[in-house]
């Protein structure tokens, strides 16, 4: 473990800051840690894929703010970022042998819109869609820290070299390499959320009406289908590729079990999304898509329902056509 990282002591667990301490003033340590709560939320999910543990990240960084010597810091923001991208790097590597050990695919915990910092549409490049969380899983602890700190906050290489303890040149080599790794699973255009909601029901329809070439009229060439299961449900363990393929597999499915589960176009990490609902009103999972343009390019869904817990029921669903 590299030095940036390990003299940072453990936070014991202690009760968040009111979001709104009453008649506290602007300057007020509570005040002020709140005002950065958002983004350091959104930053803390990006890199850890589940709401606990981003709330987690986020507490652990309050219990440091509340200990610091303010008065000295310059840019207290930065200092706030900096020390929850720390705390999420050396929560990843512990991570690392326990999602090395799980059954198939591991995807991150979908939010639901409640859940999103009020600010999330402020973010520049990167934001909090699903298929975007999901693509930072191809990159390492350190690797996605840089690629998230230089991409959403600009921060200077020469900081980022502090921070992860390496030289700039190879900082700046690990953001290039990030970008490259991310870059081929980014849509190209960006498709408005009407657009996607409208593709999210044409599949639902193909899928309702068992029809393959409304299906593979969706698909790229080149679209994956990832699902998560954690090894509670069934899922595919591998990721599937190839419009056919992922079309039959769907359809089978859907012949299978659809019956017992209703499903909606809703807002999912602030974009739409297809969540389905048992008939008791529980969820039973979420699919999220990667558009580019007039295609599916991904599907992921998430299964697992230690990842669903946090979605709300809708027991309104029981008697509404799948």
């Amino acid at each position: 473990m590299t030095a940036p990282f390990a003299a940072m002591p453990e936070a014991h667990s202690l009760p968040l800051s009111p979001s709104n301490p009453a008649g506290a003033p602007a300057t007020d340590p509570r005040v002020v840690f709140e005002r950065h709560r958002p983004r350091l939320f959104a930053l803390a999910y990006r890199m850890l894929g589940t709401r606990a543990d981003a709330e987690d990240a986020v507490q652990d960084a309050y219990l440091r703010w509340h200990a610091a010597d303010r008065a000295a810091l310059r840019n207290p923001a930065h200092w706030l970022v900096t020390v929850v991208s720390r705390l999420c790097v050396v929560r990843l590597r512990r991570a690392a042998s326990e999602r090395a050990a799980y059954v198939g695919p591991w995807l991150p915990e979908p939010l639901p819109a409640d859940v999103l910092p009020p600010d999330h549409t402020l973010e520049r490049n990167a934001d909090l869609s699903y298929s975007f969380v999901a693509l930072l899983e191809r990159l390492g602890p350190e690797e996605r820290a840089a690629f998230l700190l230089r991409e959403l906050f600009d921060v200077p290489y020469a900081d980022l070299a502090a921070l992860l303890g390496k030289s700039e040149p190879m900082c700046r080599q690990m953001v290039h390499r990030a970008h490259e790794r991310v870059r081929h699973g980014r849509p190209r255009r960006v498709v408005p959320p009407e657009v996607q909601h409208r593709f999210l029901d044409r599949f639902l329809a193909a899928l309702h009406r068992d029809d393959p070439d409304a299906l593979l009229s969706l698909f790229a060439e080149t679209v994956t289908f990832t699902s998560d299961g954690g090894n509670k449900v069934h899922a595919a363990r591998k990721v599937l590729e190839g419009p056919a393929r992922i079309a039959r597999f769907l359809l089978t499915v859907h012949r299978k079990f659809g019956a017992a589960y209703r499903s909606t176009v809703e807002p999912i990490n602030g974009h739409p999304a297809v969540v389905s609902y048992w008939l008791d009103g529980s969820v039973h999972g979420v699919t999220a898509v990667t558009l580019d343009g007039d295609r599916i390019t991904a599907i992921y869904r998430i299964l697992n329902p230690d990842k669903l817990r946090n979605l709300p029921p809708r027991p309104t669903l029981a008697h509404t056509a799948s």
